[in-house]
């Protein structure tokens, strides 16, 4: 079941890498994420040498106690002459199951201590040693181990990524019925990453994998319907899938808020990623700081709530945060004190779960008409938390935070109505509280509005409109975590790692990612994909990425189509394409392109007044188009100049359009090269 060779293989590439991380370590100062607590090396060493101790001498032991039986049963037998091979083979069959019980039992012991670190540590070093415990229960057939191990392989985590071995390990798990291993074969199968490209057999695998509880597969399964790929489309279905996923995650929300990821965009700052603002540099962190400890409130309120909840590529370090709150709330920040009091009412290393203490600080910050604060003492009674159940009082306390616009009273006092707490029953209210606190944002609102739409509750039923929310609520789970090791992933140059985990996403449907996995196709740096299926992929995910409302991906569909990069030159659709991100998201290089095509007539009718026209709206649009239209409107005076002029007496023997014949068919540039030649020169000379 489980290939020994790779798993010796697995460890040896670990050992060098933490190796390699200690040496890069002490080379190389760490930019970008800040290091919180960490858990002590030598506490794992320890706990990895205890179970060492306890399980590994003991099965020795036990090896050599059964071996020495044996040999005496034997010596017995051949004494007596008696040659029992049943009796041998009773023995050796009555041995299998309790080794095989030892084994699981300590593969369960090293896959625990694995993920504890893991949920422990953050230094890149520990998480590497992690992956040995992980390792070797693999190696003892633990199954979950195995995925972690496969998944690793995969994404290339610790930089050992090797696909062919992340297969043969899906493959061997997907026969022992383990949904994660068949969801990951659906997903490279549909891209052709390593496997051959199988759009029937990845929906054979994404169905198994859902049946058998996988939400990835449940949730591409439900883009797929939404969208009609490679299915019928079918909005029904789609809401079936999308349900069950939103379902689990508005679980998990409702016990905490959970914590959102950060989006990066490559095809924003492609020349330079550290200044993304999604992102917070590490100088600017370090200023940041600094201000904070000179006694900047603002800024004190700000980092604790970065830390609070692990924003801008911060680790959360709740200790930090509460740190920076005191300090502010010392201060008289009425957000700082609402702020503590929400890290006591829901416990944490830092603030142990006290709800008299919660109570004091939301009070504190709700006498200066504070909504966090009025909003927090509306939930303590709400809930009976530290003071007895009060509807009528949370009743108030939500709609004065409400009132001030804070999103996480308008939802609880939509859920009030919703379910009749406290209140009658009132539907109309409630949409009117949930659409008010989803307009920022807020996830459970998301998800109660897509039970109005699904349901017909309060509202017209909608099935697209209920899908569509279903699918924002979805899009919060803890897989979106992967956008941020997937943009380090490709700072730090491993584009084959982005590159797989941008994939994933792309595949759940995130648009983000389809226009991210087609930014790094396009640049054909990746080397786990054949160079010639590049492009086509490119073009598929451009063109999702376009469907789902991008429109610098609607652009780039249309150059796909006008260049011919993965598909024939097709000039007609290129220009529809320019066309619906003109009209519709206001594109100026979509309007600067169409008025080429109208001025050359490719594909289009040719139209000179709709040219100039669309090369102005071009210019209005963006102040980035300015030159490029001036440019092209000077071309533009200056070809129909010389036509009017110099070809006025020969327009019944010479036409223009032999100018392609005469100088080539990329006369325009060479006559724009000349116009900025005669600028530069008639420039020189006026200031020379």
């Amino acid at each position: 079941m489980k290939p020994l060779f790779l798993l010796i293989e697995i460890l040896l590439i670990l050992g060098v890498t933490i190796k390699t991380i200690e040496a890069e370590k002490h080379s190389k100062k760490q930019k970008g994420r800040n290091v919180t607590t960490q858990v002590s090396v030598n506490k794992v060493k320890q706990d990895l040498s205890n179970i060492l101790e306890q399980g590994k001498p003991i099965n020795i032991i036990s090896k050599k106690e059964n071996l020495l039986e044996n040999k005496k049963n034997q010596h017995k037998l051949r004494r007596k002459g008696i040659r029992n091979k049943d009796l041998w083979k009773r023995n050796k069959d009555h041995l299998k199951p309790q080794t095989k019980n030892n084994s699981t039992e300590e593969g369960d012991q090293l896959f625990k201590m694995g993920i504890k670190i893991l949920q422990q540590s953050k230094s890149q070093k520990q998480k590497a040693e992690a992956y040995i415990f992980f390792a070797k229960a693999a190696d003892m057939g633990n199954l979950k181990a195995m995925e972690k191990m496969a998944d690793a392989l995969l994404f290339g985590n610790f930089g050992m990524q090797n696909i062919t071995a992340a297969i043969q390990l899906y493959e061997s798990l997907a026969k022992e019925g383990s949904y994660k291993a068949q969801n990951a074969l659906g997903f490279l199968s549909s891209y052709g990453i390593g496997m051959e490209y199988n759009q029937a057999k990845a929906l054979i695998y994404y169905t198994f994998g859902s049946a058998g509880g996988s939400m990835m597969s449940q949730m591409i399964l439900g883009y797929r319907y939404l969208s009609g790929i490679n299915v019928l489309q079918n909005c029904e279905v789609a809401l079936s899938h999308y349900k069950k996923v939103a379902d689990y995650i508005a679980d998990k929300l409702e016990k905490s808020e959970g914590i959102p990821v950060e989006k990066v965009r490559l095809t924003e700052r492609p020349e330079n990623l550290s200044s993304n603002s999604e992102i917070l540099d590490w100088d600017i962190y370090q200023y940041y700081k600094f201000l904070a400890e000179r006694g900047d409130v603002q800024i004190q309120v700000s980092l604790g709530q970065l830390h609070l909840i692990g924003r801008k590529g911060l680790d959360q370090d709740y200790y930090k945060a509460l740190y920076y709150f005191l300090k502010a709330a010392k201060a008289g920040s009425a957000n700082a004190m609402a702020f503590i009091g929400k890290m006591y009412l829901e416990g944490n290393a830092a603030a142990p779960q006290n709800n008299a203490t919660a109570f004091k600080y939301f009070s504190m910050a709700a006498s200066k008409g504070n909504a966090i604060g009025l909003h927090g003492l509306g939930l303590l009674y709400f809930y009976g938390k530290g003071v007895p159940v009060n509807y009528a009082e949370a009743l108030k306390y939500f709609q004065k935070a409400a009132e001030k616009g804070w999103p996480n009273a308008q939802f609880q006092l939509g859920f009030m109505y919703y379910s009749g707490s406290g209140v009658w029953k009132d539907y109309k209210l409630a949409f009117k509280y949930f659409y008010l606190a989803s307009q920022s944002g807020q996830p459970l609102a998301i998800y109660y509005l897509a039970e109005m739409y699904a349901t017909g509750t309060g509202v017209l039923r909608s099935c697209r409109t209920a899908v569509e929310l279903y699918k924002g609520v979805c899009e919060l789970g803890h897989w979106a975590e992967s956008f941020l090791t997937a943009y380090f992933a490709y700072k730090n140059g491993d584009i084959d790692s982005s590159l797989v985990q941008y994939a994933l996403l792309a595949e759940m449907g995130y648009e983000v990612a389809q226009s991210n996995s087609a930014f790094i196709l396009e640049t054909k740096k990746a080397k786990i994909l054949e160079k010639e299926k590049m492009y086509p992929m490119a073009l598929l995910l451009w063109n999702r990425a376009a469907i789902q409302g991008n429109a610098f991906a609607r652009v780039k569909t249309g150059d796909y189509h006008y260049y011919g990069y993965g598909t024939k030159k097709d000039y007609h659709t290129a220009a529809t394409h320019y066309s619906i991100a003109a009209d519709k998201y206001h594109s100026a290089q979509a309007m600067f392109n169409l008025g080429y095509m109208y001025e050359h007539g490719l594909g289009i009718t040719k139209d000179v007044h709709l040219a100039r026209r669309l090369y102005d709206m071009a210019a209005q649009t963006s102040p980035d188009a300015h030159i490029p239209v001036f440019l092209a409107l000077m071309k533009l005076q200056t070809v129909h100049l010389l036509q009017d002029i110099l070809f006025f007496n020969f327009t019944k023997r010479w036409k223009w359009m032999t100018l392609d014949n005469t100088i080539g068919p990329y006369w325009d540039l060479f006559v724009i090269g000349l116009i900025v030649a005669v600028l530069i020169f008639l420039l020189k000379n006026r200031y020379g």
